[in-house]
């Protein structure tokens, strides 16, 4: 059976290569690729077309996921049936933020509230319009974290810690209709626009030093594990956390 896949951010960095997985492996497939600026979305999808597997159509929604009313125009436009979904759009809003002293209130709760909206409501107001499209008896809902959620980021890791918490009740919800929900959660990937090249190379190799692997994670790495929560080798796998950051966060 062919699949709709559906991955919101997936414009570029973590978003597009995950469209792009789906896109060239999986023949007949139906892979929307969501976001709000258009330039990005149109190259994704000529270049995803270009490399698309036999009978895979690749189409592009722009759309706003902290906004309810665009997620519901979002819905009439989607096909009957969702059978994976990919909550990847977000990012640190800190950084598109005019650097308004924490010290002022008003911008402090302003820009926590940022991260909350981008990073964990946006997801759950897409799962929740979504919801009646999604696949029954094995269908998938896979939210992209963070290792920000363990280690502390200010509010983008308080967001991401969150987004981990109100999927432990997402798998509940959707367990007994057969869909599975789980996270991934990068630790420091090249390729994005998370960073906005503000990184200095002094932060940049203490984050590979603290990988076990002594590399940064590529958008490929996060591609294949979000691919295998939504295959059918995980259909017993929901609620859970699979950390791709190269054992810089160890887990049990």
């Amino acid at each position: 059976m062919t699949r709709t896949v559906l991955v919101t951010g997936g414009g570029t960095g973590i978003g597009l290569a995950i469209a792009r997985h789906f896109a060239t492996t999986e023949q007949g497939a139906s892979v929307v690729i969501t976001g709000r600026r258009p330039e990005p979305l149109g190259r994704a999808v000529a270049e995803l077309g270009e490399g698309a597997a036999d009978g895979v159509t690749v189409v592009a929604e722009s759309c706003d996921h902290t906004d309810p009313d665009a997620l519901l125009r979002l819905r009439e436009r989607l096909p009957g049936r969702v059978d994976v979904l990919v909550n990847n759009a977000g990012g640190n809003t800190d950084f598109d933020t005019d650097g308004a002293a924490a010290s002022e209130l008003a911008a402090y709760a302003r820009d926590f509230r940022a991260n909350l909206d981008a990073n964990l409501v946006s997801a759950a107001l897409t799962t929740r319009a979504l919801a009646g499209l999604l696949a029954d008896g094995g269908g998938a809902v896979v939210q992209i974290g963070s290792i920000a959620a363990d280690q502390g980021a200010g509010s983008y890791g308080a967001a991401k810690a969150g987004l981990v918490a109100w999927n432990i009740s997402l798998a509940g919800e959707l367990g007994g209709r057969g869909i599975t929900a789980n996270v991934v959660s990068p630790g420091y990937t090249t390729e994005t626009e998370f960073f906005r090249d503000r990184l200095p190379d002094e932060r940049r190799d203490a984050l590979v030093a603290a990988t076990a692997t002594g590399r940064a994670g590529t958008p490929a790495d996060i591609a294949g594990a979000v691919a295998f929560l939504a295959s059918p080798a995980a259909r017993h796998i929901t609620g859970q956390v699979l950390h791709v950051n190269g054992g810089a966060h160890k887990g049990r």
